[in-house]
């Protein structure tokens, strides 16, 4: 009987690994989650490698931490030393305990500045997209692919549920690219300070009004991945969602041809100039 459960335990329980697996691979995140979500692009495969790198000199400097307390409370607990050390100085203890942790932090900022480099210094963009952060919805022009812009709305529950979009994260016009181009991503605010963050994408970049900031990605896979607002802009901050749907080059130039007619009429009154 024993065996009989416990097999049924481990067949109820891969079948939630494969879940959570199978909706991970849909970029929303799942319950239990202690992970970030799958990687879509290089920044964001760099940005998962030295977190990991963090986590590993953690839990080595968490554990030996340990060990010394539990070391140090049993070797000079009172009854092992009935007369107590009268040491003041140590000259090699405080030399060590000092420079280790320099060193710890000189080996952490070298893959850091690497990685900050990475992330600052974008490649000659194959297309550029303005996003316009607004209470509560965003506003995207495509600048480099045929001038056109349109609002994308957060979906009603009712609406997101037809449409099998996720709550609170589906919206009416999705940011369509194309896979393995570089994606030149403008960001300003019309009202207050937004946030454009895209986690499976490795990008997250404020949308100040009056100021034009610039970020970038490339999706090494299609599929369509979700974000938010990530500032805290007024009461509807949880209502504003990201959708980013990554295609192919084909199905790219076919939506641009239908969105450049269904957009016609919206076509922005100026144009930015792509931040190199």
């Amino acid at each position: 009987m024993f065996r009989r459960k416990t097999r049924a335990g481990l067949v109820g329980a891969a079948a939630i690994v494969a879940a959570s697996l199978a909706t991970a691979a849909h970029a929303l995140p799942v319950r239990w989650q202690t992970d970030m979500q799958p990687a879509a692009s290089e920044v964001m495969e760099r940005i998962e490698a030295f977190h990991t790198l963090l986590v590993y000199i953690i839990v080595a400097i968490s554990l030996f931490v340990l060990a010394l307390l539990v070391w140090i409370v049993i070797r000079y607990r009172a009854g092992a030393n009935p007369v107590p050390s009268k040491t003041h100085h140590n000259t090699l203890l405080e030399v060590a305990w000092t420079l280790i942790p320099v060193l710890i932090l000189v080996f952490i900022a070298i893959p850091s500045f690497k990685l900050l480099y990475f992330e600052a210094e974008m490649p000659h963009p194959d297309m550029t997209i303005k996003a316009i952060g607004k209470q509560w919805y965003w506003t995207y022009e495509y600048t480099s692919n045929g001038a056109f812009q349109y609002d994308s709305l957060p979906l009603s529950d009712e609406k997101a549920k037809a449409a099998n979009e996720p709550r609170l994260l589906g919206v009416d016009n999705v940011v369509v690219v194309p896979v393995n181009k570089v994606v030149q991503v403008l960001t300003t605010g019309s009202d207050v300070i937004h946030a454009w963050a895209l986690p499976q994408m490795g990008v997250k970049i404020d949308a100040i009004p009056g100021r034009i900031n610039s970020t970038w990605f490339k999706a090494n896979r299609t599929g369509t991945f979700y974000g938010e607002c990530s500032e805290l802009c007024g009461k509807n901050h949880s209502m504003m969602p990201i959708e980013v749907k990554v295609v192919s080059q084909q199905e790219y130039d076919a939506w641009l041809a239908g969105a450049k007619k269904k957009y016609a009429s919206t076509m922005p009154a100026t144009q930015f100039a792509s931040a190199q």
